[in-house]
C-alpha cells in the first residue's frame, strides 16, 4: 500500500483537512457555503468558484458569455457545460454567439 502524501491543513475557521496538493481551498467551509438551489448548487465546487471569481452569479451574466469564454475559466470542467446550458435553456436563454 503506496503511503499517502497528504498533509493537514488548517483553514481560517479552525476546520481541520488534509489535501495532497496546494490548494488552500477547505472542503467543510466550501460545503457550508454551497448555494441551496439555483443553477450554481448543481456545479462542482470548482466550477462554481471559477464563474463567481468572475461576477458570474445569475443566468442573465451567464448568457452574457460564450461558451468558449466559460470554458476557458480556471475550474471550469465540461461536465459543467451541460449544466449551464440547461438553467440557460429553463430560463428562455443561451450563451452569446
Amino acid at each position: 500500500m503506496a503511503a499517502s502524501n497528504k498533509k493537514l491543513k488548517v483553514c481560517d475557521k479552525g476546520h481541520q483537512f488534509y489535501k495532497s496538493s496546494d490548494c488552500p481551498s477547505c472542503p467543510i467551509c466550501e460545503q457550508e457555503r454551497k448555494p441551496a438551489d439555483g443553477f450554481l448548487a448543481l456545479l462542482a465546487a470548482p466550477a462554481r468558484r471559477a464563474l463567481e471569481h468572475h461576477g458570474i452569479s445569475t443566468v442573465e451574466h451567464l448568457s452574457a458569455c460564450t461558451e468558449k469564454e466559460i470554458m476557458d475559466l480556471h475550474g471550469m470542467g465540461p461536465k459543467s457545460l451541460p449544466v449551464l446550458r440547461a438553467a440557460l435553456e429553463e430560463r428562455g436563454l443561451s450563451f452569446r454567439t
